[in-house]
């Protein structure tokens, strides 16, 4: 369940007020850094990475931006709603959700258990769904975002590159959920899109979905030739969540190095 201070309302509202989820590190860190300015506040979610979001939210400070850190479990039914009221309780409003929090689970499925399986889609799939609801009736009209954060999982099924069922699964359903809400959110200006990182290279110290001595041949994979970097996941989020409009909505950007392709 949610482990949340006590959050004292800022006086006057910032310009604009993001809520970044799983932002301890890799792309959520990255793009936490980049947001980061005078006037910007950030409402930053980890599932149990403290030490993680606190280096986060201080360099987001030392940029200028004001932040609030949460620490919870997504995969809580409750926990999506609570995020978005402690947004809210803090900032005074909200205007972009970045649903990036998730994780890699490459477990077979013939080895699957329904436990696992449901832990995917009730983190991913189902936390982006509570969260969006929560997030839409505060979200301004014409400048609010949302920009959730799938995979090459969902994408990609060949010869050579891993297989993550109960991931695939909840990212592909996350992707049509993206179109959907983008389609009933376009009268109201509100754009909704999803980015698609490829195999991306992680912080030092967190684990990696892909054993690192089957490294090298996923490298082989991308025809880049090398691993994407967080900031370039970020710098394409940071251009999806820009407030004047661009006439993008339902978009699925791949940002993977031309795995897909």
């Amino acid at each position: 369940m949610s482990e949340y201070r006590a959050p004292a309302r800022m006086t006057g509202a910032p310009p604009r007020v993001f809520l970044i989820t799983g932002a301890a590190s890799g792309i959520g860190a990255a793009l936490a850094r980049r947001l980061a300015a005078p006037g910007v506040a950030l409402a930053l979610h980890t599932r149990a990475n403290r030490a993680g979001l606190e280096a986060t939210a201080a360099a987001a400070r030392a940029a200028g931006a004001v932040t609030e850190t949460l620490v919870s479990d997504l995969a809580h039914p409750a926990v999506p709603a609570a995020l978005i009221a402690a947004t809210l309780a803090r900032f005074g409003r909200i205007d972009a959700l970045i649903a990036n929090a998730g994780f890699a689970d490459a477990t077979p499925l013939a080895d699957l258990t329904d436990a696992a399986l449901a832990r995917s889609i009730e983190t991913i799939l189902a936390g982006f769904a509570r969260l969006s609801r929560a997030a839409l009736p505060h979200l301004p009209d014409g400048s609010g975002r949302i920009v959730a954060v799938s995979s090459f999982v969902a994408h990609v099924f060949r010869p050579g590159v891993p297989v993550f069922p109960a991931s695939a699964a909840a990212k592909a359903g996350l992707e049509a959920l993206v179109r959907a809400l983008a389609a009933e959110l376009a009268p109201r200006g509100i754009a909704v899109n999803a980015v698609i990182p490829g195999f991306i290279r992680k912080d030092a110290g967190t684990r990696a979905a892909v054993d690192p001595a089957r490294l090298g041949a996923q490298i082989a994979q991308i025809p880049l030739g090398r691993l994407g970097r967080p900031e370039e996941v970020a710098a394409a989020i940071a251009f999806l969540l820009a407030p004047e409009p661009t006439g993008l909505t339902g978009a699925l950007l791949p940002v993977d190095g031309g795995l897909a392709l």
